[in-house]
């Protein structure tokens, strides 16, 4: 059977009406869904943080029935095990030997529900699959499905019974979104569809349907990899991430994985947006959802109250942009 390949306009504009379809479940969160939209033609991991109740879980498996993927969700325990996420081996009697039960990271989006709840042990076992996209079990490597992200949601407000993510673990996100609380017109129109039943457990009633397929968001994947950068916007985004080692406000900046990590979402952002080749605007316009989770601040500038993004901001008027 052969695939039929869409011309980039038309996969922009099925990407679109996926944002529509996410629209008539989640009510506000229009720059959750296009991070989420991001980071899979980036093919990339997500952080979302918000406080409960502001739609992150409803979010990801709306935007999974738009996209017709698998999603399985996790919700991460002080007494979860690793191989209730990566699966583990289960002895057959009737065989005589052990059999691998696949975990629930064998999906498309995995959902990692308040991931900071589970001890590092487990985080950790995350590790491989979000870098490898393989589970290693007896000696053998198990390759995940494709595409394959992990949208790991965090309480920023709640700190008991929590612990740390590892640096190396926030490094290997791609994106962290943070959902607001809504606005008062939102939240209006949120009891509103609940008022005339909405059903948040039943997206089909809800209306959502799939308007995407993995082999168009494949196409996709490959299209937004084939966009350009010149040799000045490539300098300019190694010049940002130097500026964020150097500010006296940060203990540890950037990282070369999080510059080629703002070079991937710049690239699915100028794509998103019909370029064949990444600007300054487009590298501006991720910087904070990419690095605000990659940097850590010194004591005096907590204190102070100073927060990343406003660091982040400060560092951009600084650093010159090419012409």
């Amino acid at each position: 059977m052969t695939t039929l390949v869409a011309t980039d306009e038309t996969l922009r504009q099925a990407l679109a009406q996926v944002r529509t379809e996410v629209g008539k479940a989640v009510v506000g969160q229009d720059g959750a869904v296009t991070g989420l939209i991001i980071a899979l033609l980036a093919r990339g991991h997500v952080l979302l943080e918000g406080v409960p109740g502001v739609a992150k879980t409803l979010l990801v498996r709306s935007l999974s029935h738009a996209l017709s993927l698998d999603t399985k969700r996790v919700q991460f325990t002080p007494d979860l095990m690793p191989g209730d996420v990566t699966g583990s081996l289960i002895y057959d009697a009737k065989a005589g030997e052990f059999e691998f039960r696949q975990g629930p990271v064998f999906t498309n989006i995995m959902l990692a529900d308040e991931i900071n709840r589970t001890p590092p042990k487990t985080q950790s076992a995350l590790l491989e699959a979000m870098e490898e996209r393989q589970v290693s079990v007896d000696g053998r490597s198990l390759p995940l499905p494709e595409p394959f992200i992990v949208a790991a949601t965090m309480n920023p407000i709640e700190y008991e019974g929590t612990y740390s993510l590892p640096e190396a673990q926030l490094d290997r996100f791609l994106l962290k979104l943070v959902l607001d609380l809504p606005e008062r017109d939102t939240e209006v129109e949120v009891l509103r569809r609940h008022s005339n039943g909405f059903n948040p457990r039943d997206l089909a009633g809800a209306g959502v349907t799939a308007v995407l397929g993995a082999d168009e968001l494949a196409q996709a994947q490959q299209a937004v990899a084939a966009v350009g950068a010149s040799a000045d916007v490539l300098a300019y985004l190694v010049d940002l991430a130097r500026a964020t080692r150097h500010s006296p406000s940060v203990k540890l900046g950037v990282s070369p994985r999080g510059t080629t990590a703002l070079l991937a979402s710049a690239k699915a952002w100028a794509w998103l947006n019909g370029y064949q080749s990444i600007t300054p605007d487009h590298v501006q316009a991720m910087v904070l959802p990419v690095w605000r989770h990659r940097i850590q601040l010194r004591p005096e500038a907590e204190l102070e109250g100073i927060g990343v993004d406003a660091i982040l901001r400060s560092i951009m008027q600084q650093v010159q942009v090419p012409i």
